[in-house]
């Protein structure tokens, strides 16, 4: 990468230099004499426009995202005091994640006090979570107790603890499991089957009635069936193969789902059942997921395509849409699709997020199944008047109003 180059680009085209950066760090080796970030570092210092050292920063934090224990680069620190006094806060937000990432203690003592700091909006304090989170902060972790109890970051919290072990994460989560809303009962649900010394307290929750077994989403039940085997299937019955009962399937609900039924059904209704249970991974008329493959532009006017990949979801699969799943050296489980992948980490597209970046150093064991990450049997987890509802509104032409 050339000097000169970029520094002429730098003011043209602060998009192009994202470009460069992620590139560079994508693809460069420790064997590579450039090292990037010094490189940017350097056109950063030569830069007076706060509008583009806050997108050559932005871009420098995607070129890093997953990685950790990075070195700080040479500049940083004199570049960094001039940055964290900008008038744009974006500038002195931006640098001050690098600086976590780059090691600094100070800047990490100053994001942690940040995250109880309700006088700072809730956006910047879930993306500072985020950062310290991703970087392993234990200290962050702990704070998640009361960082739950806001209504603001509630949601993240939960999550956060699928992503750094918390020994106390299932007693926090399962405590308040019965004053969470339904978003939150499933996020919950979702982090309490991340890991197996969470999942083997959420089993202890299912059988003695704390979490009942409809609350538990289809794909969430196949991953603890293979996590914790025979004690999960007892207690929650068995999580079934479909494919050897396609075709009756198919035919039971096919006949379920007549003209007569579907012209009676309600497409409104099936709105509610396809945001409960299809859209955390699928787009329709704008709204979803991006997990799986966006079902507007879809067949959904042929009734025998909608039942093939509702029963039997894994009958023929895209390679795009292939379960990957990757435990860490430090016991997480994460089941998604495969969005991007470089030297230096993996991104995986999930049900529960819609960006999980794994650096490779952290993977203990990766794997792909020929299944889908769509679950098998979600037609059999809901009403059979729903079933019509659902079929009816993913067969609409147009979007329909929300239910009031």
């Amino acid at each position: 990468m050339n000097v000169n180059l970029v520094k002429s680009a730098v003011h043209c085209c602060a998009s192009f230099l994202f470009y460069l950066l992620t590139s560079s760090l994508a693809f460069s080796s420790a064997a590579d004499e450039t090292d990037p970030l010094a490189l940017l570092i350097e056109t950063l210092s030569t830069v007076e426009d706060s509008s583009v050292q806050a997108s050559l920063l932005k871009g420098m934090l995607s070129g890093v995202e997953g990685r950790r224990n990075v070195d700080r680069p040479k500049g940083w620190d004199k570049l960094y005091e001039r940055l964290s006094s900008s008038e744009n806060a974006a500038v002195r937000e931006r640098s001050l994640a690098l600086s976590q990432i780059f090691g600094d203690q100070s800047a990490v003592a100053k994001a942690l006090a940040s995250l109880t700091d309700t006088s700072i909006e809730a956006g910047r304090r879930r993306a500072t979570l985020s950062s310290l989170l991703n970087q392993q902060n234990q200290d962050a972790s702990n704070l998640l107790v009361s960082l739950i109890d806001e209504p603001a970051m509630t949601l993240d919290a939960i999550r956060g603890y699928a992503t750094v072990e918390n020994e106390d994460a299932a007693s926090i989560l399962l405590s308040r499991y019965g004053k969470f809303n339904s978003q939150q009962r499933r996020a919950a649900i979702e982090t309490l089957a991340a890991r197996k010394v969470y999942a083997t307290e959420l089993l202890k929750a299912l059988e003695s009635g704390k979490v009942s077994k409809s609350e538990i989403p289809a794909q969430v039940a196949h991953a603890l069936s293979d996590m914790l085997g025979e004690s999960f299937i007892k207690a929650f019955g068995n999580v079934r193969t479909v494919a050897e009962d396609r075709t009756a399937l198919i035919q039971k609900y096919k006949k379920l789902c007549s003209p007569e039924a579907i012209a009676a059904g309600n497409a409104v209704r099936g709105r509610v059942i396809f945001q409960k249970t299809c859209a955390a991974c699928h787009m329709l008329y704008g709204e979803g997921g991006k997990v799986g493959p966006d079902l507007t532009g879809s067949n959904r006017a042929n009734l025998d395509y909608i039942l093939l990949n509702s029963v039997d979801p894994s009958y023929d699969v895209p390679g795009a849409y292939k379960t990957v799943t990757v435990l860490t050296t430090d016991g997480r489980v994460v089941n998604g699709v495969l969005e991007e992948e470089d030297s230096t980490r993996v991104i995986l597209k999930t049900a529960e997020e819609p960006r999980v970046v794994i650096a490779k150093e952290d993977i203990e064991q990766r794997r792909v199944s020929d299944k889908s990450i769509m679950p098998e049997g979600q037609l059999d987890q809901i009403e059979t008047q729903d079933v019509i509802n659902l079929i009816k509104y993913l067969r609409t032409t147009e979007q329909v109003e929300l239910a009031k």
